[in-house]
């Protein structure tokens, strides 16, 4: 008999780069995670076993209509979190990779109901969008977003103990389980032991994914944690609400020093 688990899968744009896949079981404890890169190999991974996806979260556009400039909802969640370092990529029909979208194809080919606020049922299960770093900003209370992923001079030390960091966070969210699962376990020993960029992006699209995977869970069974930025007509993401705790003070710096340049270039994480 099939077991109910909700599915998190941070989504790359294009089958270049590997995706990062996540299920949890009904209690929200992480059942196993993966990555993979063309859809044919997420929809074998998904489709094997006796899994039943209810709750789906993608970290990548699902519904995009304007023919340029950014959605409504990235507006929305730029406006909520963009203190916190948390804005979105701009997402419209001129760019190829969202035209169409790979997540909404990937939906509709999996039956896949993009409607937030249908009720998912076995055999029918609702998929979302979501986005990591704003969810983190709110669910942890942070400052800032955690500077894990790669951008120019930001450095593997600096990556490595964001991560370690994001790792800390992730372990406080009690349905998850992680310090018991043997999996987790290796992710972390990766990260913790990583001196090469590509050792980070081993790990990172796989802890996406588990943390994809809780807000699918937190949809279903605690939906006053989260709220819909958007519409279905225009496309949405699901955060939490815009937070109100302070964000973090930026340093001090003068024009022209190194470090400027270095905030200059990462003031908004995508």
């Amino acid at each position: 008999m099939s077991r109910t688990v909700h599915v998190g899968v941070d989504l790359a744009w294009n089958t270049k780069a590997r995706s990062g896949i996540a299920v949890v079981d009904s209690s929200g404890a992480l059942v196993e995670s993966a990555t993979a890169r063309t859809d044919d190999e997420i929809v074998d991974w998904l489709t094997r076993g006796d899994w039943a996806p209810l709750m789906v979260a993608v970290d990548a556009p699902l519904i995009v209509t304007n023919a340029s400039g950014r959605r409504v909802c990235e507006a929305l969640i730029g406006k909520a979190y963009s203190r916190y370092h948390a804005g979105g990529y701009p997402s419209n029909l001129r760019n190829p990779l969202f035209n169409p979208p790979r997540g909404g194809e990937l939906a509709k080919r999996l039956g896949w109901n993009l409607d937030p606020d249908h009720v998912p049922a076995m055999g029918t299960p609702v998929c979302i969008e979501v986005y990591p770093h704003p969810a983190m900003v709110g669910l942890f209370s942070l400052g800032s977003v955690l500077p894990y992923k790669s951008r120019p001079l930001r450095t593997i030390e600096v990556r490595r103990a964001a991560f370690i960091a994001l790792s800390e966070h992730m372990e406080t969210l009690k349905p998850l389980g992680l310090t018991s699962n043997a999996r987790w376990a290796q992710l972390r020993s990766i990260v913790g032991s990583a001196t090469r960029p590509v050792d980070l992006k081993s790990a990172e699209d796989e802890i996406d994914a588990i943390f994809c995977a809780h807000l699918a869970w937190l949809w279903h069974n605690d939906r006053g944690a989260l709220q819909v930025y958007g519409s279905l007509a225009d496309g949405y993401i699901i955060a939490p609400p815009p937070p109100t705790h302070a964000p973090a003070k930026a340093p001090k710096l003068g024009k022209g020093s190194a470090l400027h340049s270095v905030a200059s270039s990462t003031v908004v994480d995508v």
